[in-house]
């Protein structure tokens, strides 16, 4: 939570979104948002419902970048992953958000896990423009911003 406190005042970003899994901040100036997991596991009706309010923001304020920040994570749900992918995603592209940066726990099974989904998306969805999401992954959140 200190390093959002520090980029409230740096970077200007606003509290937009909070509940129990998710604290969002926007910098509309830069065209940034910033979405930080507050629990390990989150249930997919609410990483849905909470991913379908941010679009709505990504849209209405013209967002180019997403900064999720994964770290608090500890359980992998390929569903959940296919939904982000394959519709939230792809809608969002065509409305702007072209740059995807992540922040993924430091456990190397997460990330392997990650790789193997991506890896099973691509095969089930071949027309699905995976290249044109921009995907970066980082260490921090300043990573994220500058990159």
């Amino acid at each position: 939570m200190e390093e959002f406190k520090a980029l409230e005042q740096s970077e200007n970003v606003k509290l937009f979104l909070e509940n129990d899994f998710f604290t969002c901040y926007e910098n509309m100036e830069k065209r940034y948002i910033i979405c930080s997991c507050k629990q390990s596991y989150i249930p997919v009706e609410q990483f849905v419902e909470s991913f379908t309010e941010i679009g709505k923001v990504i849209i209405q304020h013209n967002i180019e970048k997403f900064i999720f920040d994964k770290r608090a994570l500890r359980a992998f749900h390929q569903p959940t992953m296919e939904w982000y992918f394959v519709e939230w995603k792809q809608k969002l592209l065509s409305k702007g958000l072209t740059k995807h940066r992540k922040i993924l726990p430091k456990e190397e099974w997460f990330k392997k896990c990650v790789e193997a989904g991506k890896a099973s998306i691509m095969k089930d969805y071949p027309n699905l423009p995976i290249e044109s999401f921009n995907i970066e992954y980082y260490s921090s959140i300043i990573d994220c911003i500058k990159n």
